[in-house]
């Protein structure tokens, strides 16, 4: 059987500070399952999805705005702004959509485009179009944010003719085709984090973490200025981890929601570019605006466990990525090359893929100097990345692991989608498996 989420949720206009905002036709809010068909059959077929855990039924209960002001909005972060229509000439008399937004889903099998006029949902493996949504009048999404395959979205406005306001959150629910909800608030919205049992909104400075079953405000986070919209949230059944940046420049803070424990760990320092967690919420790779190191902490003690390096010299690091065993991490970056690492981690879940086999490396290749570390600089005795993927220098994109064993799917903020796969033993150039631009007409299924 597979589960869709349906919210239905009433309005409250009490103040200016944040509060829910939502259809007044609505009433009541429901779970809705549909045991035969799929309502959308070009969503969600994977057989996966009827096997996680189910969605919470949604209680109506009024939220009490916040009294806080929240901060001034400014320019859009990197993923979220205007970005010029691909350099490749698209054979039609519509030109290619401008991208907006990139992100993959919970468990990277998808990705969402937020375009000049609408939004697209993709299928990693195989690459296909799954739908897409055009709006007639004005119509950019800024932010698409996916719920794994559920048909519940989470999108904002963006770009120079914005769908909805950039201060809003807005509930989509595909099955409708339409908007059930929003979220809204007094400035502008920087990213969104969803889970089936929470609601994450990050603005400049201030990180809101709502209930998904009632929409009941949980905690407020306040943070050093966050025009990215950094943040990053556990995936695993039970106990939510959440990670945000501190009040200090190269601080990260991570909040354990089931122990009620806070953590702050200095990372960098200079200011934090970038941060991934493992799907389990205990290891944390961190990336700082210099971008040459990664460091991957504990979040629980917050020790440092590993440190690699991408290179010698400053880059902007746009994505990292663990893959699903916690094995490897994937970084890219505006120097054009995609890096995966060896990570010689013991901490995490098990899981029965975990386990090296004797023929992978235990770590990333080190200098030929390492030999008399502590004499020379630290450059001399770093970890180097396992294999490498050459692109584009000076583009964008985002990085993560793909379903099949040592593959990585990798998009481009020019329409470029890429899926490798790099060799655990000798590791070197990874070999490019497939190439699609999902901005072209003919990308589509």
């Amino acid at each position: 059987m597979v589960l869709f989420l349906t919210c239905i949720v009433i309005i409250n206009t009490v103040g200016s500070a944040p509060g829910i905002l939502l259809d007044p036709s609505m009433s009541m809010a429901t779970l809705s399952a549909y045991p035969t068909s799929n309502p959308n059959p070009n969503f969600l077929p994977p057989s996966e999805q009827a096997s996680q855990e189910p969605l919470p039924q949604i209680q109506h209960n009024n939220l009490s705005p916040d009294s806080d002001s929240d901060p001034t909005p400014s320019s859009n972060p990197s993923f979220h702004t205007p970005i010029p229509n691909p350099p490749e000439a698209v054979p039609s008399a519509t030109p290619p959509p401008s991208l907006l937004h990139l992100s993959f889903n919970q468990d990277h099998g998808c990705f969402a485009a937020g375009i000049d006029h609408g939004f697209r949902i993709y299928n990693c493996d195989p690459f296909r179009e799954i739908f897409r949504r055009d709006f007639d009048r004005g119509g950019g999404i800024g932010v698409v944010e996916m719920l794994f395959r559920c048909n519940i979205l989470a999108l904002v406005g963006g770009g120079p003719d914005p769908q909805y306001p950039p201060n809003k959150v807005m509930i989509w629910d595909d099955h409708q085709s339409r908007c059930i909800g929003e979220l809204s608030f007094r400035s502008e919205v920087r990213s969104v984090r969803l889970r089936r049992d929470r609601i994450i909104v990050v603005l400049e400075q201030k990180i809101f973490v709502y209930n998904f079953a009632d929409l009941k405000l949980l905690h407020q986070i306040e943070t050093i200025a966050n025009p990215k919209g950094l943040c990053a949230v556990s995936q695993g059944a039970g106990s939510l981890v959440l990670v945000c940046p501190g009040l200090q420049k190269g601080q990260v803070r991570v909040e354990h929601y089931a122990s009620k424990r806070t953590k702050f760990i200095m990372a960098h320092d200079s200011r934090i570019a970038c941060f991934a967690l493992t799907q389990d919420g205990q290891l944390l790779a961190t990336a700082s605006t210099k971008g040459t190191l990664v460091r991957i902490f504990n979040t629980v003690d917050g020790s440092l466990l590993q440190e690699v390096r991408r290179g010698a010299d400053r880059a902007e690091i746009y994505s990292l990525a663990f893959s699903s065993n916690a094995q490897w991490l994937a970084v890219s970056s505006d120097k054009g090359t995609v890096h995966v690492f060896s990570l010689k981690i013991n901490g995490g879940s098990p899981s029965p893929d975990r386990s090296r086999s004797t023929s992978d490396p235990v770590t990333s290749p080190h200098s030929s100097l390492s030999f008399i570390k502590g004499v020379l600089p630290k450059y001399f005795s770093s970890e180097w990345s396992v294999a490498q993927f050459r692109l584009v220098e000076g583009s964008q994109y985002i990085v993560a692991f793909g379903h099949q064993k040592n593959t990585v799917v990798i998009l481009g903020i020019d329409g470029s989608f890429y899926r490798c796969q790099f060799d655990p033993v000798n590791g070197g150039e990874m070999t490019q498996l497939e190439y699609h631009n999902f901005l072209k007409p003919e990308a589509a299924f």
